[in-house]
C-alpha cells in the first residue's frame, strides 16, 4: 500500500513541550506522532516556520487541525503572513478571463476605473492562502456601480495576503484613493505622541462634540468579508480577553450582540456608541453581513468615552469620544488606549496586521495607513449656506457628513467635519490638520456673522 509521511516543523506560541492535546491528534492511518516539540530561539527562524506552516494547509484543513491543538481555533499561533509570495494560489476556472470579465461600463467607482481586461486575466486565476479570490474582492463593486459624482473605491480585502496577490489592481485604486500615495515607493508613518498637537481646544459655542477612531486587524485571521465563523469567534475572544486587562480610566465590560434586547441595542446606536446591522448594499454585497450578530459587539469603559466595536466591519474599530470641543484631551485618550489595547494583544502571542508601505491593514483600502478618522460635530449654519464651502473643505483635506452620519442631512448647520486622508501620514499629522481646518471653519463663521467676507486657502498638497 501507500507509505505516507506528512510532517511539519512547527512553532506553537506559550505551549511547553509534550503538551497532552498533541497526543490527541492523529493522522488518517497513522496513530503516533512525535513527543518532543524542539525549541527555537533564534527569532528569524521562528518567524520563517510560522509563516511557512500557515501556508502548507488550506484554510478549511488549517482551521481542522490548529483547532485540536489549540483547543480554539488559531489559540496560541502568531502565524506571521510576511513573506507571501505575490503569485497567490493558481484558481481552477471553467471559461476563460475573456468570458468571466464583469461589465463596467456604467459603473463610478476607483475598481471599475483600473480594472482592465488584461489585469483581470493575470489575476482571476489567483487566490490567497486563505482561498480569497479577486471575484470576491470585486464583488461589492460590480453589483454596486456607484452615483455619478460620489466615487467609492469598489473592493475590499478578504485577508492581509490580499494587498500583494492583488498589488496590480489594489495600487492604483488605493493611489487614486489616497490622494497620490504610491505603495511601490512611499512608506507609511505612525505617530501616536500627542504631546505634538496643538491648539486642540475647540470653541465650545460651536463645536458640540469630538471624536477620534481607528482601525486594527488581528494578524492570521481573515477579514469580515471572507472571515469563517470560527474565526469570527476568535476575534472576539482574543480582543475580549485583552480588554479585560485595561485598568482605571480604561477600565470597562464587554457587551454581545447576541445577549441584548433590541431595546439595548437601540438605545445604543441612538446614543451613538454602537454600529447598526449593515444594510448598505456595499457592506451586504462584499459578505460583511453574515451571520448577523453572531460574534458581534461593543465594549466600552466606565465613562463612555473610549469604545472598541468588535467584527463590524473590522476585526476591531477604537473609538474615543466625548461631548465638547476637547480634541487633544480626545486624542491623549485615544493614543493611550490604543497603545494599551495593543500591548495586551501582543502579551497574549497576537498581534496587528501592519506593513511599512500600508500602515495597518484594514478590510476596505480607504482605511489603510492609519485607519484614522477624526471628527467633529459643529454648528456652520451660515458658512453652510456659502457656495464656496466645498473648495473650502477640499482645499483643507476634510470632508463633510450630516449630522447623523454617511448619507444624512445636516440638521440645523451641523456637520460632522473629519479628515480627507488615512495612508501617507501619521496619527498626530491628521489630527493636527483637522484642529487647524476646523479652526479656520468657525473663523469664517464667525466672520460671516459679523458680515464680513471670507477666503478659501490655499489647496494643502502632501504628495505629487
Amino acid at each position: 500500500g501507500l507509505i505516507l509521511c506528512f510532517s511539519v516543523h512547527l512553532y506553537v506560541a506559550r505551549v511547553k513541550p509534550s503538551p497532552p492535546c498533541f497526543h490527541s491528534i492523529r493522522g488518517a492511518s497513522s496513530p503516533t506522532l512525535p513527543s518532543t516539540c524542539h525549541s527555537l530561539p533564534a527569532e528569524k527562524k521562528k518567524l520563517k516556520m510560522a509563516s511557512s506552516f500557515s501556508r502548507i494547509l488550506s484554510s478549511k484543513r488549517k482551521i481542522q487541525i490548529l483547532s485540536l491543538v489549540g483547543g480554539s481555533v488559531t489559540a496560541g499561533f502568531l502565524l506571521h503572513r510576511d513573506h507571501v509570495s505575490a503569485g497567490g494560489v493558481p484558481v481552477r476556472r471553467s471559461y476563460p478571463a475573456s468570458a468571466e470579465y464583469p461589465d463596467l461600463r456604467k459603473h463610478n467607482n476607483c475598481m471599475a476605473s483600473h480594472l482592465t481586461p488584461a489585469i483581470y486575466a493575470k489575476l482571476c486565476d489567483k487566490a490567497t492562502p486563505n482561498g480569497y479570490t479577486l471575484d470576491q474582492a470585486i464583488q461589492t463593486g460590480v453589483d454596486n456601480p456607484g452615483h455619478p459624482f460620489i466615487k467609492t473605491v469598489g473592493m475590499v480585502a478578504g485577508d492581509e495576503e490580499s494587498y500583494e496577490v492583488f498589488a496590480d489592481l489594489l495600487n492604483p485604486v488605493i493611489k487614486e484613493r489616497h490622494n497620490g500615495y504610491d505603495p511601490c515607493t512611499m512608506k507609511h508613518p505612525t505617530d501616536l505622541d500627542s504631546s505634538k498637537i496643538h491648539s486642540g481646544n475647540f470653541d465650545a459655542k460651536y463645536v458640540l462634540s469630538s471624536r477620534v477612531r481607528t482601525g486594527r486587524s488581528i494578524r492570521g485571521l481573515s477579514l469580515p468579508p471572507a472571515c469563517t465563523r470560527a474565526e469570527r469567534r476568535e476575534v472576539e475572544r482574543v480582543v475580549v480577553e485583552a480588554l479585560a486587562g485595561l485598568k482605571d480610566d480604561l477600565a470597562g465590560k464587554y457587551f454581545s450582540l447576541t445577549q441584548m434586547t433590541d431595546e439595548e441595542q437601540q438605545q445604543l446606536i441612538d446614543d451613538h456608541f454602537l454600529f447598526d446591522k449593515p444594510v448598505s448594499p456595499l457592506l451586504t454585497c462584499a459578505g460583511m453581513a453574515r451571520d448577523w450578530p453572531d460574534a458581534r459587539g461593543i465594549w466600552h469603559n466606565n465613562d463612555k468615552t473610549f469604545l472598541i466595536w468588535i467584527n463590524e466591519e473590522d476585526h476591531t474599530r477604537v473609538i474615543s469620544m466625548e461631548k465638547g470641543g476637547n480634541m487633544k484631551r480626545v486624542f491623549e485618550r485615544f493614543c493611550k488606549g490604543l497603545k494599551e489595547v495593543e500591548r495586551l494583544i501582543q502579551e497574549r502571542g497576537w498581534e496587528f496586521m501592519w506593513s511599512e508601505k500600508l500602515g495597518y491593514i484594514l478590510t476596505c483600502p480607504s482605511n489603510l495607513g492609519t485607519g484614522l478618522r477624526a471628527g467633529v460635530h459643529v454648528k456652520l449654519p451660515r458658512l453652510s449656506k456659502d457656495p464656496r464651502l466645498n473648495s473650502i473643505l477640499n482645499n483643507l483635506r476634510l470632508q463633510k457628513r450630516g449630522t447623523g452620519g454617511v448619507d444624512t442631512a445636516a440638521v440645523g448647520g451641523v456637520f460632522d467635519i473629519s479628515n480627507l486622508d488615512r495612508l501617507g501620514l501619521s496619527e498626530v499629522q491628521l489630527v493636527q490638520t483637522v484642529i487647524d481646518g476646523v479652526n479656520y471653519l468657525i473663523e469664517c463663521e464667525k466672520k460671516l456673522e459679523k458680515g464680513q467676507d471670507i477666503k478659501v486657502p490655499p489647496p494643502l498638497k502632501y504628495f505629487k
